[in-house]
């Protein structure tokens, strides 16, 4: 395993972490199953564990706890929160009232008390950054959060936040949370140059793309991935944007083959190998996932590897656009940008 400072803050971390997204409801695993994927991850030396309030419903959060119960100092811990809890129209976003309130419940349910990290999930265009930065500062300087970081946030919105902390005299995000995989390669062109510029550390999610580089979804095979029963429009390959992933990742097979690489190691040894990126998130449901994925733990690509990669998918590129997590949401509802 390889180890990376997160940003700024001196806390080393593993270059692989741990996304516990799949624990519980999602990913149908049960809590034995995921205090064996905590157990094997930790074994290898995995430090990283990722979660957030709305994973289950707060399942994801409980199962944490009961499998890290008796070792946490051991691990950096992060949560998230901000994207909708119930119908309840407070229970989101990124105002004091609603961090201060989540916080003490993912506390409650990860049975500790503090985490490591504390991400707002998405930007919350109706609260403002001062509000969110000084209920966040607040909570580091009461002790129940160590740093906190955003997650999937615009790249210009990123900047702004580091603008109003400096602005306003507050505690600054110290991490970005965004999407990048070689099929998914946007954040090159503007989140990554932003957060090497603000010192800020990058756990990448979704590098294996939903499992398109699991090496599951090949050309002439049937698609029984667990993503594709819950989301079958991004494997359905009667869209442009499938067919070119498709194709795409026949040609990433090969060069991965000519490596002597898994895909899976071509795919994390991909994201990993980014200067501005500091983990990435791995989401496994079972051990047997996690052990495939942990065989990229000490994947380094070599020039002419990374090469290949560019010739399939350029740099700065998204093969699937409509998938982008970050776009302002002026384009994405016209009454935003037209009244």
């Amino acid at each position: 395993m390889q180890y990376r400072t997160l940003g700024r803050t001196g806390v080393q971390v593993s270059s692989l972490a741990l996304g516990a997204m799949n624990f519980g409801r999602i990913g149908r695993t049960t809590q034995d199953e995921a205090t064996a994927i905590v157990d094997a991850a930790l074994e290898a030396g995995v430090n990283v564990i990722d979660t957030a309030d709305m994973y289950g419903d707060g399942e994801s959060e409980e199962m944490v706890g009961k499998a890290i119960a008796g070792r946490r100092d051991d691990i950096v811990l992060a949560t998230k929160a901000g994207l909708p809890i119930g119908e309840e129209r407070n229970h989101q976003g990124g105002s004091r009232r609603w961090l201060v309130t989540e916080l003490e419940a993912s506390l409650r349910r990860l049975g500790v008390d503090h985490v490591d990290l504390y991400q707002i999930h998405r930007w919350d265009p109706n609260t403002g950054d001062e509000e969110t930065l000084s209920a966040l500062t607040d909570l580091q300087r009461a002790g129940k959060i160590r740093y906190f970081g955003s997650s999937t946030f615009p790249a210009y919105r990123i900047v702004q936040a580091q603008w109003a902390a400096r602005e306003h005299r507050l505690s600054r995000y110290v991490t970005e949370q965004p999407s990048y995989s070689v099929l998914q390669r946007g954040i090159e062109a503007h989140v990554l140059p932003v957060t090497q510029e603000y010192g800020l550390g990058v756990l990448v999610w979704s590098p294996l793309a939903s499992g398109w580089l699991s090496g599951a979804v090949r050309e002439g095979r049937d698609i029984t991935t667990h993503r594709s029963a819950i989301l079958p429009e991004r494997f359905d390959m009667s869209i442009p944007a499938n067919r070119a992933r498709l194709d795409a990742v026949e040609r990433l097979a090969k060069v991965a083959e000519d490596a002597g690489l898994t895909l899976i190691q071509l795919a994390l040894g991909f994201v990993t190998a980014h200067p501005g990126v500091t983990s990435a998130l791995v989401g496994p449901r079972t051990v047997d996932h996690l052990h495939a994925q942990l065989a990229a733990a000490d994947t380094v690509l070599t020039a002419d590897v990374l090469d290949a990669i560019d010739e399939i998918v350029a740099p700065g590129t998204d093969l699937a656009p409509q998938e982008n997590h970050d776009t302002p949401p002026a384009l994405l509802t016209p009454t935003l940008r037209r009244r």
